[in-house]
């Protein structure tokens, strides 16, 4: 079978920047997908996507589907033909809807019987009638959340259509994509190249639009060009860039043919936190900047022009003007903002909303400074300390550099504090607060911090979760899902051994204004069941079974560092070559006490009961396993404890093969169910293991 490149490209006006990469990656495939559903064969798939550009190539496509082998079954032989011979209704029926004679159709012996079958071959359709469909669906699946017309038209897009490429080797394909007749023409760069450029085959799609048409087709291409040249001309200042990984996609997806600069500021900017300026250069103008061998900022910033100019000077000049004027807001955000403490901003955050039911701002920092304070005596902090952090930490949200620098809020706390000569723990605590602020982001340093930070995410689940606003599966407008993720890191991470369900205690505890009819009890089981439950997300990235999660989430251990610490446990003992024997006899075991009533289980055991070697070896084990493991299981060594443990298998094995449980004697038969409960009991200690049980 003959095969062809293939290559689709969408011409548009400017996409957007941020969506680029993602809409590229959906376009291919959507286009896999389609090909695949299809059953067309194919080499390999290639992505382009610039600013004004969607395209994808797919290599050594095969120009026609293989031919389908079609069987439809019919009426059974017995029913196919009367007693003279002819065919019955039925039977001329099916040889109808197959579009044959009764002459055409086979008869197939099945163990069943001979049945009437209709045999035929498809052949497979011409690639080139496929793919327009296959393209017009993959468009139409976009991830786009707000589509738009343009002029009279009708169609829908990202952005307006100007022009489509459908090429299948060196032919165009006849058809209409976005209400634009597909061709073999694309356009070169808005200003470098402002024509149209003939693609004769896919192959030279990339490189007639490099060499021709100043476009660096290949986002990823274009990608390392912008990180090494930013890179290089960084060290003609002797400074390292800084790349922010988004900022680089970002600005790939701006320039089509991307020329780095270098820009100078005033020194005197220095004087402002660094977060500040690479705030303002960052998220307003995309610049890059650059530090030097000790990481101190320097006065410049890189650029990247989508134009090679003839006079770049004009370009740099023209990038320092507009920088200036924000630097120096920035600048006067921040020596305004020092003339007025923290302490003194705490009444200002009053008429600040938090939560209508919940109260303020100023509220909520009045809660978390009592709960800081409790965490930090609980984790041998500084109570003190904590308090005070907790009381400042959201004072920043009403400076004039938080009010334009959103994304400074907690990092300038920190720097305001260190200005009123806060002890510079609860300074460190203020940016701490918010950590981890996302997935593998770093956590807090400080056990002020750690208390902080817990504490604040705390009060917003506590209180949600107290009004009966729980998150759903599409909202969660207070982020309570990455809070509990960021106190459970913390608390397993930092090796706090803090307690949920104190916590939770504490925190309600500040909460005067939640409802008087929610239940304490009711409300502190709700929220340690949904942290908990985060676990199981957590645990499914790190590769490990669920039944492991299930089998811990069984026993709710509250301590988080305890949690993990029985997860890791149980996960090594399912490795061992016991584990999936002792799983199978704890079901067992379960299976069995779950017929008889706690109240009917005998406390101890007697050993004057015991008749038969195999049960007086397994009590034997049971009574020196329980000498051994309870001081590691106290002290929190699961792993070895189960490690133990695993050695009571030949004994469990024996005792199921020669002992009868349920023994006509009632006296012996408790007295083995009480053998049975204290084995459980073991396991039970760490897990319940028998939801290892396949």
């Amino acid at each position: 079978m003959s095969a062809q490149d293939f290559l689709v490209e969408i011409g548009t006006e400017e996409l957007p920047p941020k969506a680029l990469k993602k809409l590229s990656t959906a376009f291919s495939d959507g286009i896999q997908q389609g090909l695949k559903a299809a059953n067309l064969e194919f080499a390999s798939v290639e992505l382009f996507a610039a600013p004004r550009r969607l395209a994808v190539r797919v290599n050594q496509l095969s120009d026609t589907q293989p031919d389908t082998n079609i069987e439809k079954r019919g009426p059974a032989a017995k029913a196919a033909y009367d007693a003279d011979g002819n065919p019955t209704r039925a039977l001329e029926g099916f040889a109808r809807s197959c579009g044959a004679t009764v002459e055409q159709l086979e008869t197939m012996e099945t163990d069943k019987g001979a049945w009437l079958v209709y045999r035929s071959v498809q052949a497979g359709q011409k690639t080139t009638e496929l793919l327009p469909e296959i393209v017009t669906k993959s468009l139409a699946q976009l991830p786009i959340p707000k589509r738009m017309r343009w002029g009279a038209r009708r169609v829908e897009f990202v952005r307006p259509v100007q022009w489509v490429i459908m090429l299948s080797g060196s032919s165009v394909i006849d058809c209409e994509i976005l209400g634009h007749k597909a061709g073999n023409q694309t356009r070169g760069h808005r200003f470098h190249c402002n024509e149209m450029l003939t693609i004769n085959v896919p192959s030279e799609y990339e490189t007639t639009l490099s060499e021709k048409g100043y476009v660096i087709a290949d986002f990823e291409a274009r990608r390392e060009k912008v990180r090494s040249s930013v890179t290089a001309i960084a060290e003609t200042v002797n400074g390292q860039a800084v790349i922010d990984e988004e900022l680089l996609d970002e600005v790939t997806a701006l320039n089509e043919w991307p020329v780095p600069l270098i820009g100078r500021f005033e020194e005197r900017f220095l004087d402002v936190p660094a977060e500040a300026l690479i705030s303002s250069m960052k998220e307003h103008q995309k610049y890059f900047h650059i530090v030097d061998n000790k990481g101190n900022m320097l006065p410049n910033f890189i650029t990247l022009s989508n134009i090679e100019s003839k006079d770049p000077a004009q370009v740099v000049s023209g990038n320092e003007r507009v920088i200036r004027p924000r630097l120096a807001d920035a600048a006067f955000f921040y020596e305004t903002d020092k003339k007025q403490s923290l302490e003194s901003r705490v009444e200002l955050l009053k008429p600040i909303v938090f939560q209508k039911q919940l109260g303020s701002i100023y509220d909520k920092v009045q809660r978390t400074s009592g709960l800081a304070g409790k965490i930090a005596t609980a984790i041998d902090g500084d109570e003190q300390l904590a308090k005070r952090a907790g009381l400042l930490l959201k004072s920043d949200l009403v400076s004039e550099m938080v009010l334009e620098f959103t994304d400074l809020q907690g990092i300038m706390g920190m720097y305001y504090a260190q200005h009123d000569g806060e002890p510079e723990e609860v300074a460190t605590a203020l940016n701490e607060q918010y950590m981890p602020r996302f997935a593998g982001d770093q956590l807090p340093s400080t056990k002020t911090g750690c208390a902080v930070a817990i504490a604040d995410k705390l009060d917003s689940l506590v209180g949600i979760f107290g009004i009966n606003q729980p998150p759903t599966g599409t909202k969660d407008p207070f982020a309570l899902r990455r809070a509990s993720l960021g106190i459970l890191r913390i608390m397993v991470e930092k090796e706090l051994k803090l307690d949920l369900a104190d916590c939770i205690d504490w925190s309600i505890a500040q909460h005067s204004e939640l409802p008087a009819a929610a239940p304490v009890e009711k409300l502190k089981d709700t929220v340690i069941d949904y942290m908990l439950d985060r676990f199981r997300a957590w645990y499914e990235e790190e590769g490990i079974p669920a039944e492991v999660f299930l089998a811990v989430h069984a026993r709710r251990p509250t301590r988080p560092l305890d949690f993990d610490q029985r997860i890791k446990a149980v996960n090594q003992f399912r490795q061992l070559p016991e584990a999936a024997a002792l799983a199978a006899a704890n079901k067992r075991v379960s299976n069995i006490l779950s017929k008889v009533h706690a109240n009917d289980l005998a406390a101890t055991l007697n050993n004057d009961l015991l008749e038969l070697d195999a049960e007086k070896e397994l009590a034997a084990a049971i009574a020196e396993q329980a000498e051994k493991v309870s001081p590691l299981f106290t002290a929190g060594n699961y792993g070895e404890a189960l490690q133990s443990l695993a050695s009571l298998r030949p004994s469990i094995d024996r005792f199921f093969d020669d002992v009868m449980v349920m023994a006509d004697d009632e006296a012996v038969k408790n007295n083995r169910l009480a053998l049975l409960n204290q084995l459980r009991s073991l396991f039970l200690s760490a897990a319940d293991i028998s939801l290892l049980s396949s």
